[in-house]
């Protein structure tokens, strides 16, 4: 998409009479969301989907190069940008194998990836100071240092950014990340992970495992000192919710079957079992890259992301350098093979056991079912589950309606479940924090109870029934892409 004021124009020009047609029945009550969505939520919506359905598809590498251009820095934000650079080791990356190759109960291909340097933003938030003020000429050090000076909580939130894997960066989220630093009190470390279809599985979870070692234990340079695991927090929406419940699976099943005692990072040694988190915080977790769950058509009217394509509407994208992959590939993030394994989909992970506390957060959007599966299987296991759902409300829409009561609510208890896990004061046990589930009614917000360990929607056999019949079909070339790519 063409961001200029002519790109924009030639794009928002002809749907004038789509907006108008949209008001009009919405204030006639012909809109069957009108008694959910005030008129605002209803154009936004309507836009963004009718954005997504584009019948003439922008170039996948167009699409993630338009993602990736950097808005610049201002405001009520502190940014230092940091490179955490590789180890010399390979530990991390065999680590990752071994778990990978212990949870892979068919025959998964994927190429071992290369450890890279990790690029990152220390993200805070900068007090007193107007929206337009510009970022100040200091040194990456300098800046982190501002930042730490309005730090009052020892939190560090561990942030992956949503975009389906293949878009966005932590440009793209300054603005929601800066927020939760400030309602935090804390700071958050937001990663620069490897995107797809370039940089497929295991890619950017190997970032992010590099990254959570980082903090723990600090390579050669770092501006932070060792931080304990009790103070980290994982937290990411759609896809880098993806991610974050990737990190944890893979820290724990490491624990559970590794028989090395340490691993090397940087010339120093960490121990095993890892550390786990304090917590991990995802707003609508893409946790299913099959998409097999009933929601995805069940809540299609709530939410923007296209269902899954019929055969007569399957999109041929136009090819660039990006895509189709060479060799090729079924899947922009992945091999076909791979969809159904726990460190590609969660949803297919049988064991939380171990887990630090986890928070969820849905719309009546088209992943909610996938997320309840994983929160359900959790809280029988033993694990502290808080599940907040919102009727009515698409995907991640605390991040794009701040001015509804659910928005400002639903960020505002993240940041909380973030701060309480994240102070260093917690147990392993999450004793401050209960299992607990609410249903919040669309414009009232008013909250009912709801039993976490009850939300699955189908049984653990049936779930991955589900995923294996979506990925055959998907493999027989019945089915299009995983997660339809946003057609921008």
């Amino acid at each position: 998409m063409d961001t200029s004021p002519s790109g924009l124009l030639r794009v928002f020009a002809p749907k004038v009479p789509f907006i108008v047609k949209t008001a009009l029945w919405h204030s006639l009550w012909l809109s069957t969301t009108s008694s959910k969505w005030d008129l605002r939520t209803e154009i936004t919506v309507r836009i963004i989907r009718s954005l997504l359905d584009n019948p003439n598809p922008t170039p996948l590498a167009k699409q993630q190069r338009w993602s990736l251009k950097d808005p610049g820095i201002k405001g009520k934000m502190w940014i230092s940008k940091i490179s955490l650079p590789k180890p010399e080791e390979e530990d991390i990356r065999d680590v990752l194998v071994e778990a990978i190759a212990s949870l892979d109960e068919g025959e998964g291909i994927y190429t071992v990836p290369p450890i890279l340097p990790v690029e990152a933003e220390w993200t805070g938030y900068r007090a007193n100071v107007g929206h337009d003020r510009h970022r100040l000429d200091l040194s990456e050090a300098q800046h982190y240092e501002k930042l730490m000076a309005e730090v009052t909580s020892p939190v560090t939130i561990l942030y992956f950014h949503g975009g389906a894997h293949f878009m966005m960066d932590p440009a793209s989220h300054r603005i929601p990340v800066s927020r939760l630093a400030h309602l935090t009190n804390g700071r958050c470390l937001s990663v620069r992970y490897r995107l797809a279809p370039q940089n497929p599985f295991p890619c950017a979870l190997l970032d992010a495992f590099q990254a959570y070692l980082s903090l723990l234990c600090p390579p050669p340079g770092s501006f932070h000192e060792p931080l304990s695991a009790k103070q980290i927090v994982f937290a990411g929406d759609s896809a880098g919710g993806n991610i974050t419940l990737a990190l944890l699976q893979l820290i724990l099943q490491t624990n559970r079957s590794t028989t090395r005692k340490a691993l090397s990072f940087h010339g120093r040694s960490i121990d095993l079992p890892l550390p786990v988190p304090a917590g991990i915080a995802g707003n609508s977790s893409w946790t299913d890259l099959t998409r097999s769950m009933p929601s995805i058509t069940s809540n299609a009217q709530w939410d923007y992301l296209p269902p899954p394509m019929t055969n007569e509407k399957i999109s041929t994208f136009p090819h660039d350098e990006l895509w189709p992959t060479d060799p090729p590939r079924g899947d922009l993030y992945c091999d076909l093979s791979m969809l159904c394994h726990p460190l590609v989909s969660p949803l297919a992970a049988k064991d939380w056991t171990g887990s630090c506390p986890m928070w969820f957060c849905y719309g009546e959007e088209m992943l909610a079912d996938e997320g309840k599966a994983v929160a359900s299987l959790a809280a029988q296991q033993g694990v502290t589950v808080v599940w907040e759902q919102y009727e009515a409300m698409p995907h991640c829409f605390s991040m794009i309606f701040e001015q509804l009561e659910a928005g400002r609510k639903s960020f505002r208890r993240w940041a909380n479940f973030c701060a309480s896990v994240g102070d260093g004061t917690a147990s392993e046990e999450g004793a401050k924090l209960e299992t607990k589930g609410t249903w919040f009614a669309a414009k009232t917000c008013k909250e009912t109870n709801v039993d976490v360990r009850s939300l699955a929607v189908c049984s653990q056999e049936e779930l991955a029934r589900r995923m294996q019949a979506r990925t055959t079909a998907r493999m027989q070339g019945r089915e299009g892409e995983g997660k339809v790519v946003p057609k921008l």
